[in-house]
């Protein structure tokens, strides 16, 4: 026996230094863990804020390096770090656990943690259930993926965590109780991340295992024929949905079992995917028993969320819709459709940095739907080229795009619904929001 011989101390590593990294470093800190933290970023963007905090105690910049990994027995990472990266194969061939903060998060929560994934949607379920567990005088933590991480977001006196989850913070995770769980819908996005649209399916999908109560949308193609413990569904006669919602003339009629609820003429979102985003967040809500009466009074007052197809204002009898949210092709396809229930004229800001990902449908819809399409940023001359509207103009800043839009709107509603990627012009995708705003607003 060698008694010489000092006795290893593992510690955690965390990777990436963002808004993720952020969070499990003040969380390990003050735990008094012992931790190592390290980016690929010679200068990541938080650093100011991680030194003034003095967490850096143990801290690599620069290149991924397999010493990094010297005496870590488990890693979390940020969902910012594709699986394809080395480190995260250097992880893995070397056997260390590999979590996500929501699984640390899980260890450590204190009241039960409903979950919401899905491509389109999940934030805006998230919200709405927050809002309803509100107003049923419940403590609801709305975090995750839409606002404040996890687990910052840990409170002593929380009666429910409502979390927004991305599939890469699924794909991190192995372990996680949650109480009920939804995919609200899924469709391609973010397939420069996955092999395949399967694999990103797949991740969709792995959120149900790890919850006691599996909702399901059977609007849904893909989850239509599972097993679940509640159901929801638009125009189905399905004897297991507890809520239903049916078409009648323009609007839609929400439904607890055959009793109406609520017409979609008393609610300020518009659009048959906000009919099932209320579905969902209902469904969710009477499983963890939520009265309904306050569930529709929270739903008759919300307002929807910022740049997702968000009333901003009518000016000379035009109104303005901020959709900037929507970077994908399926997502403006909805606010289009969404709109054209409402309104008969349309002029339409699009574009951005184009997504690997089939616009065809969308730009026949444009095409057959739409009159008015201004168009900007670098995927401007390709989507020129596939549109055949009356009116196509193109603009080099939101500014110009806004006043062209003012100026070519004939009543009806004009949108910023780009279905791209805001990085070309603009910080991100609320950035983009602000200035169509504040450019809506000065203008007028």
């Amino acid at each position: 026996v060698n008694f010489g011989r000092k006795h290893k101390v593992f510690m955690k590593l965390i990777l990436g230094m963002g808004i993720t990294g952020l969070s499990v470093a003040r969380f390990f800190s003050n735990k008094n863990e012992i931790f190592r933290i390290a980016d690929s970023r010679k200068i990541p963007m938080l650093l100011k804020v991680f030194q003034e905090e003095n967490l850096l105690d143990d801290c690599y910049c620069g290149e991924w390096n397999k010493s990094i990994l010297e005496d870590i027995d488990e890693v979390v990472i940020s969902p910012g770090i594709s699986q394809s990266e080395d480190i995260v194969k250097w992880i893995r061939e070397k056997k260390i656990k590999l979590i996500s903060d929501i699984e640390l998060f899980g260890r450590y929560s204190n009241a039960p943690i409903i979950g919401i994934t899905g491509s389109n949607g999940k934030s805006t379920v998230t919200q709405l259930l927050g809002e309803m567990a509100l107003a049923s005088n419940l403590n609801a933590v709305i975090c995750g993926n839409i606002g404040s991480p996890v687990l910052e977001s840990i409170s002593d006196t929380a009666d429910l965590y409502i979390v927004e989850l991305s599939s890469y913070q699924l794909d991190y995770t192995s372990e996680l109780g949650l109480f009920a769980g939804v995919i609200t819908n899924i469709s391609p996005d973010h397939l420069d991340r996955y092999d395949n649209y399967e694999a990103y399916i797949a991740s969709k999908l792995s959120i149900y295992p790890y919850c006691e109560n599996v909702i399901i949308n059977l609007d849904e193609p893909l989850q239509s024929d599972m097993e679940g413990d509640s159901y929801f569904a638009i125009e189905k006669n399905n004897s297991n949905c507890i809520f239903l919602a049916r078409k009648v003339g323009n609007s839609y009629e929400v439904l607890y079992q055959d009793k109406l609820l609520v017409s979609s003429n008393e609610l300020l979102v518009v659009g048959k995917h906000n009919i099932e985003n209320l579905l969902a967040a209902l469904t969710l809500g009477y499983q963890f028993g939520l009265p309904i009466k306050q569930m529709i009074k929270a739903a008759k007052t919300f307002k929807g969320l910022p740049h997702r197809l968000e009333f901003i204002t009518s000016i000379n009898h035009v109104d303005f819709y901020n959709d900037s949210k929507s970077t994908n092709a399926i997502s403006t396809k909805t606010a289009i459709n969404s709109l054209l229930e409402k309104y008969s004229q349309l002029v339409l800001i699009l574009g951005g940095i184009a997504k690997q990902e089939n616009y065809s449908e969308l730009f026949e819809l444009i095409s057959e739907k739409v009159k008015t399409v201004v168009l900007i940023g670098d995927s401007s001359k390709f989507f020129s080229e596939q549109l055949s509207v009356p009116t196509l103009k193109i603009a080099r800043s939101m500014e110009e795009a806004v006043g062209l839009s003012k100026s070519l709107a004939k009543g009806g509603a004009i949108v910023l619904s780009p279905a791209c990627a805001s990085f070309d012009m603009f910080d991100d995708f609320n950035d983009r929001g602000d200035q169509f705003k504040h450019h809506v607003n000065e203008g007028s």
